[in-house]
């Protein structure tokens, strides 16, 4: 007997989908603990305020380059005390140097533990120039070209 491809699953679906029913529950979830840099990006630039950007390197990374319109606080400083400094009912929206970083997934677990909300910015600043989105450097907006930036968490 010969197996051909159309008696055979292909390697994607080797372990088939799931119901329509458990993909909506998964992916709701997920989009509830992520975004990304090109929606908060869009959001900051339409004046959105029901959230902070937290860009929780190093001060010395922040000071280098970070991402436009982002605040600062290293994720080894995350503590009630600083989050009190924040207004309330905010959502925090964290990121670090990107996905080679498990910084963000640091902060983000702080932040929650002290009982704020708080979702993480898949990429980090690594995606955030992959998108082609300005930067803040030295109180001035670079792009990502002319920033000539090494991505650094320093965490």
């Amino acid at each position: 007997m010969t197996v051909t491809i159309e008696s055979s699953p292909s390697a994607v679906l080797t372990t088939p989908a799931s119901s329509p029913a458990l993909a909506a529950a998964h992916f709701g979830a997920k989009l509830a603990f992520e975004t990304d840099c090109s929606d908060v990006f869009s959001a900051l630039s339409a004046g959105a305020t029901d959230f902070i950007l937290l860009d929780v390197r190093s001060e010395n990374a922040f000071a280098d380059i970070h991402a436009q319109g982002a605040q600062n606080l290293p994720h080894r400083q995350i503590n009630a005390a600083r989050m009190a400094q924040y207004p309330a009912n905010k959502t925090f929206v964290v990121y670090c140097a990107g996905p080679h970083c498990n910084g963000a997934d640091q902060a983000a677990y702080k932040i929650a533990r002290l009982g704020y909300p708080v979702k993480l910015m898949i990429g980090g600043i690594t995606g955030w120039a992959d998108e082609g989105l300005p930067f803040e450097k030295g109180g001035s907006v670079v792009t990502a070209d002319s920033a000539e930036m090494a991505v650094s968490c320093a965490c």
